[in-house]
């Protein structure tokens, strides 16, 4: 036992830096696989972009943070976040540097991380590299994040090819870059192996009756900065729309903690039957809300990557998407916050299940559930512990999951 500890404590440590639930539902993966393969120790920074929601994602897969920053946050402005967490990151590193950072995505922890990271000339890994809408003011601030992150990367792990292909048409090498598939669809496969306790029994009724197909359910998720205001309420009444005309429909709006989105939420929706108004769901019980789906409306991006491995369509509610593979794929369509057309193609998918078929038959764009070993064995060659890099993750119709 002693010796395995001594083993462990002269391990590489590799810092997983994660701020928001999307990041830590991403690197829970990663920090699994490490810990498995036991050749680097997975330190798991939570920085308290937000914690409660960190913590609980974490959790879902039997993990708890290494280290917790704790933010001073008075103003709440990207400034006040982004000082703080710098100032956290350099007194943990003091502590214990790290051998490797990986960032995920394109929060302001992200940037943060990448940002520590290089001051201290230590290799940075960015997860989810690659991604672009091409529209510096959609998503705000995440397109300006990420490419800063590309600038500071020492390794590029690409969700999928056109990923890939965007980094190097801005003149990242290609050796250091690697398909690596998404770890979202590794998490999501982990949570769906399991059963799921739901807590809300409203939820759990909604979710019995559309899984025996006594109703159609639609998930609807709202929450980028760019869509609060009137793009909002168009979706909004879009969907109360949708209700008035089906009666068959059921709602699941999982309201962003944002005062204002939920108040802009309650006020279109509160009073009506079909629709179940919740907090932020735990990660176990998004994922069997969306198994359950019909159809999803939705802005967020770790939503398009979670959907086609239930065979669930989406509609896009962004004029821009960074995540154009779901697009192509034909498991995605755009239909940015515009009321008419919003319900005119969520009518069309609801009431015809062969659109709704047509739409996944290309399978899953994102992933093939070994994006994190792909990910370790990445960051094992890059640190010198591993003579040969993986091989690249390759998608194909058959990467539809069945699950």
């Amino acid at each position: 036992m002693r010796n395995a500890q001594h083993k462990s404590d002269t391990l590489p440590e590799i810092w997983l830096v994660a701020g928001t639930r999307p990041e830590a539902v991403k690197l829970a993966p990663v920090a699994r696989a490490l810990s498995a393969e036991g050749r680097m120790r997975p330190v798991v920074i939570a920085t308290g972009q937000h914690p409660e929601m960190v913590d609980q994602a974490l959790a879902t897969f039997g993990l708890t943070p290494d280290e917790r920053l704790t933010l001073n946050r008075r103003t709440g402005s990207q400034p006040e976040l982004l000082s703080g967490l710098l100032t956290g990151l350099e007194e943990v590193a003091e502590r214990r540097p790290p051998a490797a950072v990986v960032v995920q995505g394109d929060t302001t922890t992200t940037l943060a991380g990448a940002l520590a990271a290089f001051w201290r000339r230590v290799p940075v890994v960015h997860l989810e590299a690659g991604l672009r809408s091409f529209d510096m003011g959609a998503p705000f601030p995440e397109e300006l994040n990420r490419k800063l992150v590309t600038q500071a990367a020492a390794l590029h792990l690409a969700p999928t090819p056109d990923a890939a292909a965007n980094l190097r048409v801005e003149g990242v090498p290609d050796a250091d870059v690697l398909v690596a598939g998404n770890t979202v669809v590794d998490a999501i496969l982990t949570v769906t192996d399991k059963s799921t306790t739901l807590h809300d029994p409203e939820l759990a009724t909604v979710i019995e009756n559309a899984t025996r197909g006594a109703v159609k359910l639609m998930l609807v998720t709202l929450h980028r900065r760019e869509s609060w205001g009137e793009p909002m309420r168009r979706v909004l009444r879009a969907v109360a729309e949708l209700l008035d005309s089906d009666p068959e429909l059921r709602v699941v709006l999982p309201a962003h903690p944002n005062p204002e989105v939920r108040g802009l939420v309650r006020e279109e929706l509160g009073g009506n039957p079909g629709v179940l108004i919740t907090g932020p769901l735990p990660y176990t019980e998004l994922a069997a809300t969306l198994a359950a789906s019909t159809l999803v409306l939705s802005d967020s991006g770790g939503i398009q990557e979670e959907a086609p491995t239930f065979g669930v369509p989406v509609l896009v509610l962004r004029d821009v998407t960074e995540r154009m593979e779901a697009v192509n794929a034909g498991c995605a369509l755009l239909v940015g916050t515009d009321g008419e057309r919003i319900v005119s193609t969520a009518k069309r998918l609801l009431d015809d299940p062969a659109a709704r078929t047509r739409m996944m038959s290309n399978g899953n764009p994102f992933g093939d559930g070994a994006a994190a070993e792909r990910t370790e064995q990445a960051i094992a060659h890059l640190l010198g512990l591993a003579a040969d890099r993986p091989a690249p993750f390759r998608p194909t119709a058959s990467d539809l999951a069945e699950v």
